[in-house]
């Protein structure tokens, strides 16, 4: 095989890797927020010089979430949004919380793989792998244990214990987006045709307009 091709080859695979996250940073810094022309991941830049360290910060997250809603859990998202700092650093942070028998329903990151802590109850975990296999992988945690969810996999939590639950995540993304699997399907604008849904799902038009109402 010629040089060229294999120095071509390898370039395009590296290319291709660099992409599946956010890209590096080239300064110390790219604090979102100002009013330039110039955009890094979307964000204008603020002056270097006006930056202040209530950018780099947020309060709150000692406070309890909301579980009062139809799924039972709150999640409290630190991303670019609440701290501009994190703009080109590639990390973003959130509390949930579950209410007894509480769920954070299947939903993916397309952007981020998530690292997630239970810091009070007990909580079971898992996500599916891709096309065939469809796998589950499963376990229930306990306070103190840690597990990982690969980046754009189907994933959940739900509150197994009689009291409510907080777990911590950590994604490898300043904004790394979140698809809730039955919003998506069910609740998008506009609808899906039902008679797709319900082929897909195996299910009669009158159940599939039935979900889509409550979305």
């Amino acid at each position: 095989m010629a040089p060229s091709i294999i120095f071509f080859g390898f370039l395009a695979w590296s290319f291709s890797f660099a992409l599946a996250s956010d890209p590096s940073p080239i300064q110390d810094f790219c604090v979102a927020g100002g009013d330039g022309n110039v955009l890094v991941n979307g964000l204008a830049c603020k002056d270097p010089k006006s930056v202040q360290a209530s950018d780099f910060s947020f309060s709150g997250l000692h406070m309890l979430g909301n579980t009062s809603n139809a799924v039972g859990s709150r999640v409290t998202a630190v991303n670019v949004a609440q701290i501009p700092g994190l703009n080109t650093l590639g990390i973003s942070f959130a509390r949930i919380d579950y209410a007894p028998s509480g769920i954070n329903p299947p939903h993916t990151h397309p952007r981020a793989s998530e690292i997630l802590t239970v810091l009070e109850g007990s909580l079971e975990v898992g996500f599916v792998t891709s096309n065939p296999e469809n796998r589950l992988i499963t376990k229930v945690l306990q306070k103190g244990d840690v597990f990982v969810f690969p980046v754009n996999l189907v994933h959940f939590q739900k509150n197994v214990g009689t009291r409510n639950a907080v777990a911590l995540a950590a994604l490898s993304s300043q904004n790394p987006g979140v698809i809730t699997i039955a919003n998506a399907v069910f609740g998008s604008n506009p609808d899906i045709p039902s008679d797709i849904l319900a082929k897909a799902f195996q299910l009669h038009k009158n159940v599939v307009n039935s979900l889509q109402s409550k979305f």
